[in-house]
């Protein structure tokens, strides 16, 4: 039997990033070009080829339950007592309560209330990570090898867990619909929005809140990375300029951490309750390569059939988008490689496209890249703004794309195209479109 497909729209958006603790300001120093890269203070890391990061600015004072979508100033760390108890947090890992805390911000955003059992039966959480708790791995395999058994953590298994971020907010929110995740990489945060949107538009359940969550800035992680050719490793004494997508003097990716989150609805449970509409997914691509665990394919063949996925999906033309959300890790092969299927994909619709890769602010939060960046993309069309790629100042690739060196571009945006693509060779696209009634 063939049913029509229910639309999704975004009604709530919660994000934890490098840039700031909370949502509006880690927009506002995204589109002023600032930087969110520094030394690494978490752990000595003197030993190690990458000794910088992109972390999450916290700050230990005590919790005052705020809002923290819009708080100032004031509020731009983030403080995990207005989120999770330190009895709690001692139990899991910190990927998880980014997760928690910008799955909450999201949900007190959308305004959504579930007042009846049939309410939280028919609204669900589905969260993505790259790792999930390599810390607490860490930590608890060092535990093992240096004074046995006994001092492995008994909350070492649920504290690290990728789906516990789903697990946890589900509990805490009472959210009895579907509790999923996903784990495919850098594509994870992309892959749970167009997964849990695909859920609501065939009606098995009527919200979703969606996203992705990470936080690897650990020795092992650092030194895994580093490893595998992946991290930057030139410019241990000027991070603010490490992450440079397209740049000549790119050496690889910074690493991130944080999480994003969006309350996924069906179009006319929002409408019903008069909820803010940020935007619709309107298409979602998704692609194997089929060609190396970590490289991409050299023709950019799966970002671009990713794309042409999404972009059939929604029915929309390459000409009818306005701006390109990139992958733009800052890696030496990876951005020109999407650079090419962009150009291949557009066409003449290339010329003058506005596409900026906001690594180059956040650095790359690996599982949780893409669900930041499809925020990031619906706050984009709220504002009419492109955000810029910093650090781009001498291009190694020859485009008429317009990379948005340096400077924000303001324009009216209607419809985004996001990009995400992982090892393993999986690549994911989401479409967002301006709600129009």
């Amino acid at each position: 039997m063939t049913h029509l497909l229910k639309r999704a729209v975004i009604t709530g958006l919660g994000m934890v990033s490098p840039l700031a603790g909370s949502l509006e300001p880690s927009w506002r120093r995204l589109v002023a070009g600032e930087a969110a890269a520094g030394p690494i203070d978490k752990f000595d890391a003197s030993d190690l080829p990458c000794r910088i990061a992109a972390a999450v600015p916290k700050t230990d004072g005590k919790g005052g339950g705020a809002d923290l979508i819009d708080a100032g100033a004031a509020g731009d760390a983030f403080n995990p007592d207005d989120w999770v108890s330190a009895k709690d947090r001692r139990r899991m890992d910190e990927f998880i309560v980014f997760g928690i805390a910008a799955a909450e911000m999201a949900f007190r955003h959308s305004g959504v209330e579930l007042k009846t059992p049939e309410d939280h039966e028919r609204m669900g959480v589905l969260v993505g990570a790259g790792i999930g708790g390599l810390e607490g791995i860490e930590r608890n395999s060092l535990a093992l090898h240096e004074q046995g058994h006994r001092r492995v953590s008994p909350f070492f298994v649920p504290g690290s867990l990728i789906n516990l971020v789903s697990g946890q907010v589900s509990i805490r929110l009472g959210l009895k619909g579907p509790n999923h995740a996903v784990v495919t990489a850098c594509s994870s945060g992309a892959h749970a929005i167009g997964d849990a949107a695909r859920l609501v538009m065939l009606g098995d359940a009527d919200a979703m809140i969606a996203g992705g969550a990470e936080s690897t800035i650990c020795p092992i992680g650092i030194a895994g990375f580093t490893a595998c050719k992946a991290l930057t490793t030139h410019f241990n004494d000027t991070p603010e300029k490490a992450s440079r997508p397209y740049d000549k003097d790119r050496d690889g990716f910074l690493m991130g951490e944080g999480a994003g989150m969006v309350v996924i609805e069906e179009l006319e449970r929002a409408r019903a309750r008069g909820a803010t509409i940020y935007g619709e997914i309107v298409g979602y691509g998704l692609s194997g390569d089929a060609f190396h665990v970590t490289a991409p394919a050299e023709d950019g063949d799966g970002a671009y059939r990713a794309m042409r996925m999404a972009l059939a999906r929604a029915g929309l033309a390459p000409k009818d988008v306005d701006y390109v959300n990139a992958h733009g890790t800052s890696t030496p092969k990876g951005d020109e490689i999407e650079v090419r299927a962009v150009e291949r994909l557009f066409r003449d619709a290339a010329e003058g496209l506005v596409m900026s890769s906001t690594k180059s602010a956040t650095g790359h939060l690996l599982g949780a890249a893409g669900a930041v960046e499809a925020v990031f993309s619906l706050l984009a069309i709220r504002d009419g703004i492109a955000p810029p790629t910093i650090n781009l100042e001498n291009p190694s690739v020859d485009t008429a794309i317009n990379l948005a060196p340096n400077e924000a571009v303001r324009k009216p945006i209607d419809v985004v195209l996001s990009n995400s693509f992982g090892f393993g060779g999986t690549n994911a696209c989401l479409v967002l479109r301006r709600f129009d009634g």
